[in-house]
């Protein structure tokens, strides 16, 4: 699925669209240039689920988000990641066995722990973000 949107608003709604279409979680890369709109995505994955953003992690890899149903949400931001160790030496198998949300930005920096999750991409053409859901 091709989505494009122009404003913060459109990406929300994908955003929300995307959420409608795995309601049960998941674990989900977001790929991406820098400025292509990924911090954006999340914002929208969050507002969606009525929770407050902290925006990309920035001391640590991760940031947790706890649903009023008591379901969880891990966004990660690997932009800082030095190697795929650190990954393993904080646990994040256990993120990803949690049966929680869990979303990934700069996932190419995961190495083998985040090639075969579904991708989201997204791509920004002059203000115009394109995004690909998976299916």
């Amino acid at each position: 699925m091709i989505r494009q949107a122009a404003t913060v608003s459109e990406m929300t709604s994908i955003a929300a669209e995307f959420l409608a279409a795995h309601p049960q979680g998941g674990h989900f890369t977001i790929y991406g240039e820098m400025g292509a709109g990924k911090t954006t995505f999340m914002r929208g994955i969050c507002q969606s689920l009525g929770l407050g953003f902290e925006g990309s992690p920035t001391f640590s890899l991760v940031n947790e988000y706890h649903l009023d149903d008591g379901r969880r949400l891990f966004h990660f931001d690997l932009y800082r990641l030095n190697s795929p160790e650190e990954l393993s030496a904080i646990g994040f198998e256990e993120y990803l066995d949690s049966g929680h949300y869990v979303f990934i930005e700069w996932p190419e920096l995961g190495g083998s722990l985040t090639a075969a999750m579904p991708r989201i991409e997204i791509t920004d053409n002059e203000g115009i973000r394109t995004v690909k859901l998976p299916d």
